[in-house]
């Protein structure tokens, strides 16, 4: 087994080659990947059995148990998700602008490679594919770091994805696994500089805090996601029923489902009783406000000051009843996280309002929070959630995964 030192220095070589490849080969590359993951089902299948197997003997939940477990719908879809990429326009050259000096210099700004990019993430298999897929179409190696709970998948995985990449041509190294799941080897990629030119943690608060607070590695942020569902008063209550149920139940382990519903008091009454009723189908745990535990009883907990904060990744979901707009705004701002807040509105004027107020990566009117998906924005697959401010924010696809150059062409022009 490689130590990080050889990776690093492997995945170096192999980004300089992934730099040049054309745009034809990398998707090569790519469509290589996906015939070997429908090839291999069953092998995949066999080694995800395990882990899950392990995983339940340990305990897991069943949200995250669902985010471990492939079948062959599920390898089918990142198949299918690595043939979108390959669909996708390569961003790698692009000209982002130029312009003619007075001086007769021509300066344009192009899109390259960032280099080696690391992904540090947790019990979701399909980001091997879909992490490594998007580091291949936008010319850059990656190492990947997953969580002890999917390795015998990833290894698969990743085995699968290196033989296909050599048989295409492709360099050794352009995409490669760490296997020691330890502690240890996630602190040594944060300290990886010269060898990992940035970083991305892809997973729970604590292990996203973990990197961010000790990666010597540039990093991006990703992930974290209290987010917020807000019914409005007015709003089409119906609608509100089903945007709630979606974002908390549809997949509630996934970092863009909702955490927090808050209530306009006007629409509380008639609201809180269907949301709970369609909540319960589900087994969903409310814990809430003194104000709903008047309308819905003594089955919903009393919400503490964590719970308004949590991320919980779980069928729990916390309510507040709000007097008004601002009060709801106030509420996301001192909880969100920045990830994805909705507003179920028929007001226009408040809508604009939820939308210039509310700071997040993605802002809804009238729409589930789980659309904050590389794939539902158009993107193909995605490498993460950007929540921060810094060179990419949302759903971060090809473009996100490139810096720029700046090209000056001159003709014996000195200063």
């Amino acid at each position: 087994m490689k130590n990080l030192a050889e990776m690093g220095r492997s995945a170096k070589k192999a980004a300089e080659n992934l730099a040049l490849a054309s745009s034809g080969e990398k998707d090569r590359g790519l469509a290589a990947i996906a015939a070997a993951l429908r090839a291999h089902t069953e092998e995949l299948l066999a080694a995800n059995g395990r882990d899950t197997a392990s995983a339940a003997e340990g305990g897991m939940s069943r949200s995250l148990l669902d985010r471990l477990t492939l079948d062959e719908k599920r390898i089918e879809d990142i198949a299918a998700a690595v043939e979108e990429i390959i669909a996708l326009p390569d961003p790698v050259g692009q000209v982002d602008q130029g312009s003619q000096r007075p001086n007769g210099l021509s300066i344009t700004r192009v899109r390259v490679p960032l280099g080696v990019v690391g992904i540090i993430y947790e019990a979701r298999p399909n980001v091997t594919v879909d992490a490594a897929a998007l580091c291949v179409k936008s010319g850059n190696a990656c190492i990947l770091r997953g969580g002890r709970e999917a390795i015998e998948t990833n290894r698969a995985l990743a085995a699968l994805m290196d033989k296909a990449l050599e048989e295409a041509g492709f360099p050794a190294g352009a995409v490669q696994l760490v296997t020691d799941t330890s502690r240890e080897s996630a602190q040594e990629m944060m300290r990886a500089n010269g060898l990992i030119d940035v970083l991305i943690p892809r997973g729970g608060a604590g292990l996203i805090k973990a990197v961010v607070e000790n990666s010597t590695v540039p990093v991006i942020q990703t992930g974290v996601g209290n987010c917020h569902v807000y019914i409005d008063s007015p709003c089409d209550l119906a609608m509100g029923v089903r945007i709630i149920e979606n974002a908390k139940c549809s997949r509630p382990s996934v970092c863009n489902a909702a955490e927090t519903l808050l209530v306009h008091r006007e629409v509380a009454e008639k609201f809180l009783p269907a949301a709970k009723e369609a909540l319960d189908r589900h087994g969903v745990q409310l814990r809430g406000c003194p104000h709903t535990r008047r309308i819905l009883g003594e089955s919903v907990r009393p919400a503490t000051e964590e719970d308004y904060a949590a991320e919980f990744g779980d069928y729990i979901l916390a309510v507040r009843v709000v007097d008004s707009l601002p009060e709801a705004i106030a509420h996301i701002r001192k909880y969100s996280t920045g990830h994805s807040e909705a507003i179920v509105t028929s007001d226009y004027g408040h809508s604009q309002a939820f939308t210039r107020q509310v700071d997040a990566a993605a802002v809804y009117v009238n729409a589930s929070t789980r659309f904050t998906d590389g794939g539902q924005f158009g993107l193909g697959a995605e490498i993460g959630i950007s929540t921060q401010k810094l060179h990419a924010r949302g759903p971060m696809g090809l473009a996100e995964l490139t810096t720029t150059k700046y090209i000056v062409l001159g003709s014996g022009q000195i200063r």
